[in-house]
């Protein structure tokens, strides 16, 4: 079983900066894509980045790209999301997931393994 836990989050002004880190359990994270994904009050969850197994390919969502730079450490079993220049719209619960599927998938359905979220606020 993979157990995935996010910390990280917190309120911050905005046009502030925080840094989320997902750790994993098991031996198995470095074959594997991970992704983040948000939810904010009343919206579906969202695609916010992924990252392959090696860190060579990223993908981000347009509403992110330039502000938000995801990345992993395999030696820690942790992948990160570094959050910049943050706007009061990125307030959600944030989330990592494990990718079934070598490819950087935008879509909830590809991803097997869900951590608990982590809440950020950003403060106008």
């Amino acid at each position: 079983q993979v157990q995935l836990v996010e910390s990280g989050g917190g309120l911050v002004q905005a046009g502030g900066s925080l840094r989320l880190s997902c750790a994993s359990s098991g031996r198995t994270f470095s074959s594997y894509a991970m992704g983040w994904f948000r939810q904010g009050p009343g919206k579906e969850r969202e695609f916010v980045a992924a990252i392959s197994w090696s860190g060579g390919s990223i993908r981000y969502a347009a509403s992110v790209k330039g502000r938000f730079t995801i990345s992993r450490d395999n030696a820690k079993n942790t992948v990160y999301l570094q959050m910049n220049s943050l706007k009061s719209e990125d307030t959600a619960v944030y989330y990592c997931a494990r990718s079934k599927y070598s490819s950087l998938s935008p879509w909830r359905s590809d991803y097997d393994y869900w951590g608990q979220g982590t809440q950020v606020t950003v403060s106008s």
